[in-house]
């Protein structure tokens, strides 16, 4: 897969090289590389890494407004896909810098319902 528009070169070749990490067997609580969110609807996501041998499948803290964020696998092309109400595109939060591993937003996402990031 083609980096989706969302994404910058950097940020998808960080996502890559921890994907490689993981998949390598490094036990690693990942920080979160990126906090994309549809701007016109209630769903975030928090990435950590992309499949080595699938660079469509991105892993993260993905929480689609419901009221249970959940850690997964999402698809990158179908993220590109996802419009809210008003139609817009997902975007990347660009004021986000990760600052701490995945596993404490997650635990505060689901004390809260939602990701606080």
């Amino acid at each position: 897969m083609d980096k989706p528009a969302f994404l910058d070169t950097a940020t998808f070749a960080i996502l890559q090289a921890n994907g490689r990490r993981s998949a390598s067997g490094e036990n690693i609580d990942l920080v979160p590389v990126v906090k994309l969110f549809t701007p016109d609807a209630g769903a975030t996501w928090l990435l950590t890494e992309i499949d080595p041998i699938d660079s469509d499948r991105a892993f993260g803290l993905c929480d689609l407004g419901l009221g249970e964020p959940e850690l997964g696998y999402v698809s990158l092309a179908e993220l590109a896909q996802v419009r809210g109400h008003l139609r817009l595109p997902i975007e990347k939060d660009i004021a986000f810098v990760g600052a701490q591993p995945l596993s404490a937003y997650t635990t505060e996402a689901r004390i809260a319902g939602r990701i606080i990031a």
